[in-house]
């Protein structure tokens, strides 16, 4: 797959590009790096793993061409891996990349996307149109909510 840019109409300054693993690995790790490792203390063995390889990819870059936002959505339209550099948060950015990663699977036939949200950003994907599925449960040591949501 070869990466596609596009620019953000509702964010100016930053543009979206979607890709391979292979296209978009050092610019998505980065992130994933700095909001899942840094910030939350995940153990960066659990971090990188072997469905990379098989996802679709999304990472915003601002103006000066440096990674701020990333998620990636499986084969199976389960999206993952949403990460926004803690400075950007509440920007449009993380609701960029969402949105991109459901236009990607409806692309594909898909017919509802689903993700574990953290507890602390259920709010987040409400007003995206998902909707708690099932009880809370601790994933990598954070409180999560499994969502879904028609495509």
């Amino acid at each position: 797959m070869t990466a596609k840019s596009t620019g953000l109409a509702a964010c100016p300054g930053f543009r979206l590009m979607t890709g391979s693993w292979s296209d978009l690995r050092d610019a998505a790790s980065a992130v994933r790096m700095a909001v899942f490792v840094q910030e939350q203390g995940i153990d960066p063995a659990l971090e990188l793993d072997e469905r990379d390889g098989t996802c679709v990819h999304a990472v915003v870059f601002d103006d000066r061409n440096m990674p701020v936002a990333t998620g990636r959505l499986l084969p199976d339209d389960h999206i993952g891996r949403m990460a926004v550099l803690a400075h950007l948060r509440g920007k449009g950015v993380g609701a960029a990349i969402l949105e991109e990663l459901i236009r990607a699977a409806t692309a594909r036939g898909g017919r509802e996307v689903h993700l574990n949200a953290q507890t602390t950003a259920v709010g987040f994907y409400l007003r995206a149109g998902f909707r708690a599925v099932g009880p809370q449960f601790e994933e990598a040591g954070i409180a999560h909510q499994a969502m879904v949501r028609d495509c």
